[in-house]
């Protein structure tokens, strides 16, 4: 397996037999009428109706699958949420990871796991299943996930995963499909787009849906930043180990960065606007990234029923422009999304407040404790919350702009919910050697 600038794989639209695009679920939110006599006459306002901390009630008892940063950064979130809430089982591919997990419970949150409920190794998920547990989460690289959520959807388990949630347009539509299964199975299901659980979007994204800058005609995403990280090959390791830990490099663990991390404001569009994007022309390269096959710019126009834009932008290199941003501009306003609502003239219609204590210290929470105390009260509540279908069709979304990018051709939503395009290596998943070629692409063809 090696890295090569050789031409661009011609990979991404495979068969295109007819699949109907499945619909977006509505909001993630318990939310109440509420119409307020200082808003704009545009609309009622449905005010969202967010709680500090979970409700207490029935035992919640979870399992972690995917031991790192993320994973047990979730598990501490988890805990954070309410009261009666317990981390039971973990399970990674890694030793370390788990040990690592294992000593940040206790540290933080007095947590001890038993022995016998510490799995290790690719089938650890299918282990952590057989233990008693109501909820698992899922934190491991992306590529596994649509089938992690399969497995825990069958073993009827409410769901925490994380974005993205998928790397290919096969394993997308998995999702989806899995999402209509927990819905009618009652479970609940949260996906780790914070920014559907900040109370700052929640409330801007009440005041547009009630018509405060009129119809949506254009957007603009970005996630500019810093490179991110990489792992250097070390002499113990294995072809296999070394691509996991090194995985938001390869985009077939990752998905590249335009679906690992750019989704964020992908999402945000797609839920603003009300829908996903029916094409994608873009472009991106690769210039400073030193391991893996990913790129480490995109630049993408994507256009939505209705001939609304979408220009969506991400790039990791040091030393270049930041932002992680996105603005709506509409027929009588725009807003930047998380703050502030302007008329056309540039004079504020309304802006977010976070609420303070007597010593105006913020109150609100973080958005990573947010969608677990939002997880936690729909299941102890009943008033049932799926997010996956949602966000696969945004995870979707940021893949399309991906294959644009790397062919160089204008990609539509119908071919990509068409398209049989798997990512990964072939046979089983082993720590060792890997069954696959890593191309780096180039779009279009060299001149003659």
């Amino acid at each position: 397996m090696g890295s090569t600038n050789k031409s661009s794989r011609r990979r991404f639209l495979g068969n295109t037999a007819a699949i109907g695009a499945i619909g977006a679920i509505g909001a993630s939110q318990l939310i109440k009428s509420c119409t307020s006599d200082t808003e704009p006459k545009t609309g009622p306002v449905i005010e969202p109706t967010i709680l500090p901390v979970a409700p207490d009630g029935q035992p919640i008892r979870a399992g972690v699958v995917g031991c790192g940063g993320r994973g047990s950064g979730a598990a501490i979130d988890f805990l954070n949420a309410g009261p009666n809430l317990s981390i039971v089982a973990i399970a990674d591919v890694f030793q370390d990871r788990i040990d690592g997990i294992r000593k940040k419970l206790k540290d933080q949150k007095d947590v001890e796991l038993p022995d016998a409920n510490c799995f290790v190794g690719f089938d650890a998920y299918k282990k952590l299943l057989e233990v008693d547990l109501d909820m698992v989460i899922l934190a491991t690289p992306p590529y596994f996930r649509p089938e992690h959520f399969q497995a825990c959807v069958e073993a009827r388990k409410h769901v925490f995963m994380e974005k993205p949630v998928a790397v290919d347009p096969v394993g997308a539509r998995a999702v989806m499909a899995a999402s209509k299964q927990a819905e009618a199975a009652g479970l609940c299901v949260v996906t780790g787009t914070q920014r559907r659980h900040s109370w700052n979007y929640q409330n801007v994204v009440a005041r547009i849906n009630a018509g405060m800058i009129g119809d949506i005609v254009s957007s603009n995403v970005y996630w500019n930043q810093n490179k991110l990280w990489h792992k250097d090959k070390q002499p113990d390791w294995t072809e296999m180990e070394f691509m996991l830990r090194d995985w938001v490099n390869w985009t077939w663990l990752s998905g590249d960065h335009i679906v690992e991390q750019h989704v964020h404001n992908i999402d945000v569009s797609n839920w603003f606007v009300g829908g996903h994007p029916l094409e994608a022309v873009g472009m991106g390269s690769r210039l400073r990234r030193p391991t893996g096959d990913c790129y480490d710019n995109f630049s993408v126009d994507f256009i939505y029923d209705k001939s609304v834009h979408m220009h969506s932008m991400c790039r990791q290199i040091n030393d270049c422009a930041t932002s992680v941003s996105e603005q709506l501009r509409g027929t009588k306003g725009y807003t930047d999304c998380e703050e502030t609502i302007w008329d056309p003239a540039g004079n504020p219609l309304y802006t977010w407040e976070s609420p303070v204590d007597a010593a105006g210290e913020k109150t609100e929470n973080s958005p990573h404790v947010q969608e677990h105390i939002d997880l936690v009260t729909a299941i102890r509540t009943g008033n049932q919350i799926v997010e996956a279908e949602e966000t696969a069709i945004s995870v979707l979304t940021a893949i399309m702009g991906r294959e644009s990018a790397y062919t160089g051709k204008k990609v539509t939503w119908e071919e990509m919910m068409g398209s049989d395009m798997v990512l990964g290596p072939k046979g089983e998943m082993k720590l060792g050697p890997v069954d696959m070629e890593a191309v780096i692409p180039i779009a279009g063809s060299a001149p003659a």
